[in-house]
């Protein structure tokens, strides 16, 4: 049936219209004092934020630390190679075929792995889930592929796996020797994939800096879905030469492809972590180019609205399914249910119940340190109580629910009824979280905002503003910062 051209734009109109209405929350929220002046945002995934630790050896970070009583670990593996850079990555990478390298750093890859296990005193990792992410981590020959995977299931128990993800680039998953790779992968039991399509607009992907296009990406897809992965697509927002209307027009695309899970992230200008990506510099010469902060914010509402007419609702922060049964156990399992989780390879991070280790972010450092027989760790922090209470506020809330009788348990006895009650009630008022006896959580506004949100509770050393870039209103950060 053809749908009339004014049906059309009456709904794109309404679609716009609800849009709008998240600007006049920006701004009611910017006078409180939740959100800085200029509109940025910084992204809560850890806390404290992963560039404020501090230099820390390998034995101050592993003393006193047991294993968790089941033994299950989360396990992340890091492979910074691409074919080329985008112009929004803030990551440290290799770009171009690297062979000789990808070999070397594989080789150190797996003496990390056992210099890990040894620390911990055990033969082999019981992985509760996996994710291998990157980079590129599929950008390897499928020789290289499989000697990896071969080692990692050596040293890795999957019987007690409940997903095995893997991030990926639809170019490596094309053709012939795409599918090979696909194939390869399921051998050794890879099941969610988390295909990093960031735009389904050609012009936006060129801009990118993107070496694929739109066709690439939709037979990534393809065959992905044929050899029964679930499939994960994320997508960037306010980037450089998006519109409203290509934006509605790539989420109306998206929707469409029959997806299981659909992801969102907004454009991050400055550095989150320890590199500046090249998106800063773009910013500067063609600031025109740029999306308003108000647009960038329409931008996201709007795909919420499409993604919600098609079915996919908000299941873990950012990410939208058909099925509560479709999302990340990886990220679940640490930014929800705090669980111990072990990381491995350049600028890779281990999260484990009070305690965070970050790996180092320069090639030459990773090397010498493994061929020393040294973890190639730089920083990291063993939370004192009240970090640890912070904590496990603050990655519960973003993501799903902070359950108070756990919160009670992961640090030693506190109450939540207790503690953070003059930020808990504020944010109340303004109708970003609701709270009840069992629970609490974040609002459809407060999950709009949840980064802001859940940065009330962090301590005002750690504030990711300064000062004077917020409004001293009710919610003005750097107020009540005491536990």
């Amino acid at each position: 049936m053809t749908i009339a051209p004014n049906k059309i734009t009456n709904r794109k109109e309404l679609l716009i219209a609800r849009a709008k209405e998240r600007v006049a929350d920006l701004k009611r929220l910017q006078e409180a004092g939740l959100i800085c002046t200029h509109g940025d945002f910084f992204p809560s995934v850890h806390y404290p934020p992963i560039t404020m630790y501090s230099p820390i050896t390998e034995e101050e970070l592993f003393q006193s630390y047991t294993l968790p009583e089941d033994g299950l670990l989360d396990v992340y593996i890091h492979i910074p190679f691409c074919r080329q850079r985008c112009i929004f990555c803030h990551y440290p990478v290799q770009l171009g075929e690297r062979n000789p390298e990808k070999d070397q750093y594989l080789d150190a890859l797996e003496k990390e792995m056992d210099l890990y296990m040894r620390r911990l005193g055990i033969d082999k990792i019981k992985a509760r889930s996996i994710l291998v992410g990157g980079g590129t981590p599929t950008y390897l020959s499928l020789e290289q592929l499989d000697k990896f995977l071969n080692f990692f299931v050596q040293r890795v128990d999957l019987s007690t796996c409940t997903q095995f993800n893997y991030d990926v680039d639809p170019v490596t998953l094309i053709g012939e020797e795409g599918r090979e790779r696909l194939r390869l992968m399921r051998s050794y039991g890879v099941d969610r994939l988390t295909i990093g399509s960031q735009s389904l607009n050609a012009d936006t992907l060129k801009k990118m800096n993107r070496h694929h296009g739109v066709k690439e990406i939709l037979e990534s897809i393809e065959n992905a879905k044929e050899f029964g992965y679930q499939v994960n697509i994320e997508f960037i927002f306010g980037y450089p030469g998006q519109t409203l209307d290509n934006w509605i027009e790539v989420m109306e695309h998206a929707v469409s492809l029959g997806t299981e899970e659909i992801q969102l992230y907004r454009l991050k200008i400055e550095a989150y972590g320890d590199f500046q990506g090249p998106i800063k510099r773009l910013s500067e010469r063609q600031p025109d180019e740029l999306p308003t902060v108000e647009e960038t914010l329409m931008m996201k509402q709007l795909a919420i609205d499409i993604l919600n007419e098609h079915g996919y609702h908000e299941n873990l922060r950012r990410v939208f399914t058909k099925e509560r049964k479709h999302y990340s156990h990886y990220a679940d399992n640490q930014c929800c249910g705090l669980l111990d989780q072990v990381g491995f390879g350049l600028t890779a991070f281990s999260s484990l119940r009070d305690r965070f280790i970050l790996n180092t972010q320069d090639f030459d450092e990773y090397y010498s340190m493994i061929a020393a027989g040294k973890m190639p760790i730089n920083r990291g922090i063993v939370r004192n109580q009240e970090e640890q209470m912070r904590w496990a506020i603050i990655l519960p809330l973003k993501n799903r629910t902070v359950w108070k009788s756990y919160f009670e348990k992961v640090t030693g006895g506190v109450s939540l009824n207790h503690v953070f009650r003059n930020k808990i009630e504020n944010l109340k008022s303004f109708g970003l979280i609701v709270e009840d006896e069992q629970k609490i959580e974040l609002t459809k506004l407060g999950a709009f905002f949840a980064d802001e949100v859940v940065q009330q509770f962090h301590h005002s050393d750690y504030a990711p503003f300064s000062r004077d870039e917020y409004a001293q209103g009710l919610l003005y950060p750097y107020n009540n910062c005491e536990a």
